[in-house]
């Protein structure tokens, strides 16, 4: 093995200035995508037929194509359509939060009904309005159960934000292939933003345990 990882030294600083970018993008689309979801999810609960087949349609649009070209579309796609530009920033947030939204919505849809209905009944008997029942009763129970699921999907979804270099963003995953263009070794810069996004992750992992473990103390 021939690496020489005190070649990139150097270039560290500006390979971690792309992490801003990266953890933006990963919580402003886990904010949209967690909104989303929860409307989609409230719609396939609906008694209403056209509004249950609205939100299934979404939801196989979005799991039925690969991201990377739902970010191609709207990056380079949708600027044909509207008429203008879309920064890279806000096309990623935008990709991956509909993307989000899309399989976080079967999870909370799941969760919502793994919440005992006799719960529902007995708010309706009450007089509960069904947006209050939802908001205070239902969805923070749901929540408490799926909380292992969304954890595992926000996890997916920080690897999966690396995609934005397609689009040339300067995240993580960009600079470190600049700086293997520089220095003509891509292995030892990899390796490095490899590291980073592992430990992103375990500290997201670890911050999931001790979020489930409180609402476990809290039963």
């Amino acid at each position: 093995m021939n690496l020489d990882f005190s070649q990139i030294v150097p270039s560290i600083p500006y390979i971690l200035t792309g992490l801003k970018l990266t953890l933006s993008v990963v919580i402003c689309s886990i904010s949209l995508g967690l909104v989303l979801a929860i409307l989609l999810a409230l719609m396939k609960i609906s008694r209403t037929k056209w509004i249950v087949l609205i939100a299934d349609f979404y939801t196989s649009i979005f799991r039925g194509t690969p991201m990377v070209l739902q970010l191609m579309i709207i990056y380079y796609g949708l600027p044909q359509i509207i008429g203008f530009d879309i920064e890279k920033f806000p096309a990623a947030v935008l990709a991956f939060g509909l993307n989000s939204g899309a399989y976080v919505s079967e999870i909370i849809r799941a969760g919502i009904l793994a919440v005992d209905k006799g719960q529902q009944e007995a708010a309706s008997a009450l007089g509960i309005p069904y947006r209050k029942m939802m908001s205070k009763i239902i969805l923070p129970q749901a929540f408490k159960n799926i909380l292992p699921a969304l954890m595992n999907e926000f996890i997916t979804l920080t690897k999966e934000s690396a995609m934005v270099t397609v689009i040339g963003a300067s995240d993580l995953m960009r600079r470190a292939f600049l700086v293997g263009g520089e220095t003509y070794s891509f292995m030892e810069p990899l390796i490095f933003v490899a590291g980073i996004y592992y430990i992103i992750i375990m500290l997201l992992s670890l911050l999931g345990k001790a979020v489930e473990r409180r609402l476990r103390s809290n039963d």
